[in-house]
């Protein structure tokens, strides 16, 4: 009986076989690339708002405290984002007739709330609850970077599991003295590491790393 495949086939199929193999690695690693890429975490990209509110403004700039704006933060899961009413303690005063705060006089007219886009915003799937995290001293700063200093909002960390547990796996790292939790610009007098520890045990730190705590 003659030969059906040519003797090339074999090479043929075997060089298939590398660079399909080859592609599938290449498309895996370009997905693990994108997803820890700005185009994905969104890392360092402002987000537009319907009012361009200004944290550099309003921290670095006037001096307001983060608790002014976000009530609950040490009460609560969740940080709060203000109601109108907020907003309007100053500006009914300042920057009253500025046609930029108009959205903002037209929800206190109307008691319908200012629609932010998250910058910061978990998977349902996330609990994080943040009044425990300022209790043992994480400061803002250690999530949400140096907000004083952000004209609009941006998220400074991608929020990604692997690096919610490089804390948790070493507190130390970034614990500090609780009355510093809302220092934007605090920074130790010591070494960071040797103050963590002091502080894991003052604080009776002991973060966990199950499953079960953030994914409920």
């Amino acid at each position: 009986m003659g030969q059906i495949f040519h003797r090339s086939t074999n090479t043929v199929a075997k060089v298939s076989i590398v660079v399909g193999g080859a592609l599938v690695v290449g498309i895996l690693v370009l997905a693990g690339v994108l997803d820890r890429s700005p185009y994905y975490t969104l890392v360092g990209v402002a987000r537009e708002q319907d009012v361009p509110f200004s944290h550099k403004h309003h921290v670095q700039g006037i001096g307001i405290d983060c608790r002014f704006c976000h009530t609950s933060v040490e009460d609560s899961s969740f940080a709060g984002i203000p109601p109108t009413e907020t907003c309007m303690k100053c500006h009914t005063e300042i920057w009253k007739d500025s046609p930029m705060l108009e959205p903002v006089r037209e929800s206190f007219r109307t008691g319908e709330s200012l629609e932010w886009v998250r910058v910061h915003d978990t998977p349902d799937f996330v609990y994080f609850n943040h009044s425990i995290h300022v209790e043992k001293g994480v400061g803002c700063v250690t999530c949400h970077g140096r907000v004083d200093q952000m004209p609009l909002m941006a998220k400074a960390n991608t929020l990604h599991m692997q690096w919610c547990l490089e804390c948790h796996r070493n507190p130390e790292n970034f614990v500090r003295p609780k009355e510093h939790v809302f220092d934007l610009d605090w920074e130790p007098e010591e070494d960071q590491t040797v103050l963590g520890r002091r502080l894991v045990e003052k604080y009776n730190i002991k973060p966990s790393t199950d499953c079960s705590t953030c994914h409920r």
